[in-house]
């Protein structure tokens, strides 16, 4: 890909772009989320982004957190369309024992998440976003071959226009950086349902 393609959403502090890697150094106190259940909002993580109207794409990344160290930190990809309506995948430090892998859906100014834990010695992971129209789905691999589905949603105001790219951030008092390298844009990698068909309307 070409990388001039992207642009900030929200810039960061510090930051590098050389060859096909970027380089994002986290602000402390750094996040997006929307409400639910901490009743707050956080929404001034940096997002770089590349913005498409093709319904039907995949968009994959390697990202590499080896200075990640404080709960929260993390790092993944992104689709931020405005603050109350966007996605990410990442990996969410918690602990020397494990980490959150997960994804974070929001509509209409309301977050959720969605996570399973996984060793807290995983410092690399791809991702795969894939979009059907509206519907969208993430993926991760650890090696960048073997994908293995992490979400189905679909979001609300996701079916013009869309910018979708890279994050990373700090909620809490912490800093890291992260490195995001192998960005590739393909065909739609999530193949249309074939299995039970559609009410009918």
């Amino acid at each position: 890909m070409d990388l001039k393609q992207f642009k900030w959403t929200r810039e960061p502090a510090s930051f590098e772009m050389a060859g096909d890697k970027i380089y994002i150094t986290t602000a402390p106190h750094t996040d997006l989320w929307q409400r639910t259940y901490y009743h707050f909002h956080n929404d001034n993580a940096p997002v770089l982004q590349m913005e498409t109207e093709e319904k039907f794409l995949s968009f994959s990344v390697r990202t590499s957190f080896e200075e990640s160290h404080h709960r929260f930190d993390q790092c993944g990809i992104v689709m931020y369309l405005d603050s109350d309506n966007w996605l990410k995948g990442s990996i969410e430090y918690e602990n020397e024992e494990y980490q959150h892998l997960g994804s974070v859906v929001t509509n209409h100014g309301w977050s959720d998440w969605a996570t399973t834990e996984i060793p807290a010695d995983i410092k690399e992971m791809w991702y795969r976003l894939s979009r059907r129209e509206d519907d969208y789905r993430i993926e991760c691999s650890e090696d960048g071959s073997h994908w293995k589905q992490m979400r189905i949603c679909h979001m609300h105001e996701g079916a013009g226009k869309v910018r979708f790219g890279i994050y990373a951030c700090s909620p809490e008092d912490s800093s890291f950086t992260a490195v995001f390298s192998d960005f590739k844009l393909t065909e739609c990698a999530w193949q249309a349902h074939d299995g039970q068909q559609p009410d009918q309307e």
